[in-house]
């Protein structure tokens, strides 16, 4: 039975009452509060509980892109915020932003601000979109801030993308390279060993090597999956802890090659992000607050974190971050340059345009190197088995030679 929402006028005091009806129509609703001596003002359906689902059907951030620039477009053509918002619920093809973007309608027209109902769904809007939309309503300038928010969230995604991409060619190509190698361990190798044996000859060491690598697989793969799971979630619990967290961010910022990547799209989404806020009417405190949660890096998040310490006691931003060891020097000079003559906002959107561009040049260097490290370990582990069982054969034809 669906649950009504209702305001109604008392005929006695004159009081306004609002409140909730389990009934089968809206009919049924108003019939109850004229029986009750009260006059409907409004009366709708409440909308439901939105459960996000937990699996590959939420909001993308393509999604939110699509709907930010389309609502900027409305709004920059004059229509009300409540009918822009009723077209997009009815456009979205996502079904869970459709049903947020409903739920977004209601509350609007319940009196909250647009800020205030977008913060009631944070898995579709983040912080950042919503501190953001609270600075262009309040500046009137909500149809540029939108603007803003689709371009910055369609530059943060592409850079996204990037590192995933370095990271996902090396994966399948390991993990092609593991399949082939326990497929000659598991099927191959015992061939060999069955022939070996049938001739009760002596075999070298490299022989002895792979085929008792064989044979632990075989006997004890179970107990290969058991340490791998157990490896697994023990790093997965330790990361989940602070100091672990802070500890395997900061090893990975310092990996060879793949750091300078980790390293450069951080620096690029924390100026990125924060020249956004800033650029939006966004104050410095809240912007670094929100920088911060959007950093993706434990040892990012707390230089930032010390930086608004450090700017709420008066000081610079640009101390604190020369302190991390995180940030190349020239990024430093910059941001105390824009501190100075107060075009902090323009100088990191320049930074992030400049680290935008390091991270195509980082990520083609990784990939540029992976490629042939990659070709070189695997010719050698499976050329080397591949000797490894020839070496018995070839003594075998010494012998009858």
């Amino acid at each position: 039975m669906p649950m009504f929402d209702y305001t109604a006028k008392a005929a006695a005091s004159g009081q306004i009452l609002k409140g909730q009806l389990d009934v089968p129509t809206r009919d049924d609703v108003i019939a109850f509060l004229r029986k009750s001596r009260m006059t409907p003002v409004s009366v709708r359906e409440a909308p439901k509980d939105l459960k996000m689902p937990s699996f590959g059907s939420g909001v993308t951030t393509r999604d939110v892109v699509i709907f930010t620039r389309q609502f900027a477009t409305m709004i920059n053509a004059g229509l009300p915020l409540v009918q822009s918002l009723t077209i997009l619920a009815q456009q979205t093809e996502n079904a869970v932003l459709k049903d947020v973007t409903r739920q977004v309608v209601y509350d609007v027209e319940a009196g909250n601000t647009l800020a205030d109902a977008l913060r009631k769904h944070p898995k579709a809007f983040s912080d950042l979109y919503v501190n953001m939309v609270s600075a262009g309503e309040a500046g009137g300038i909500l149809d540029t801030i939108l603007l803003r928010l689709a371009t910055f969230l369609e530059k943060n995604d592409a850079l996204v993308r990037k590192v995933k991409g370095a990271m996902v060619y090396p994966g399948v190509i390991m993990s092609v390279a593991a399949g082939a190698i326990a497929i000659l361990l598991i099927f191959v190798i015992p061939t060999f060993q069955s022939m070996f044996a049938s001739v009760n000859m002596e075999l070298p060491l490299p022989t002895r090597v792979v085929i008792g690598a064989s044979n632990f697989l075989t006997g004890w793969w179970w107990m290969i999956i058991l340490v791998a799971a157990g490896i697994f979630f023990a790093v997965r619990q330790y990361y989940a802890t602070p100091v672990g967290r802070r500890q395997i961010d900061g090893a990975l910022l310092n990996a060879p090659v793949l750091g300078d990547v980790l390293r450069k799209s951080a620096v690029s989404r924390f100026t990125r992000t924060l020249g956004t806020l800033i650029s939006s009417g966004v104050s410095i405190l809240d912007g670094l607050e929100i920088t911060a949660k959007t950093a993706g890096n434990m040892v990012i998040h707390d230089a930032v974190m010390k930086s608004r310490q450090s700017i709420a006691g008066g000081e610079t931003i640009a101390g604190p971050l020369a302190e991390s060891k995180v940030f190349p020097p020239m990024v430093i000079s910059m941001v105390s340059v824009g501190e100075q003559t107060g075009g902090l906002d323009e100088m990191l959107s320049k930074i992030a345009d400049f680290y935008d561009e390091e991270v195509d040049v980082a990520v083609s260097a990784l990939l540029s190197l992976m490629e042939p490290m990659m070709i070189v370990v695997l010719g050698v582990i499976v050329g080397g088995m591949v000797v490894a069982m020839y070496l018995p054969i070839f003594d075998m034809m010494n012998a009858v030679q």
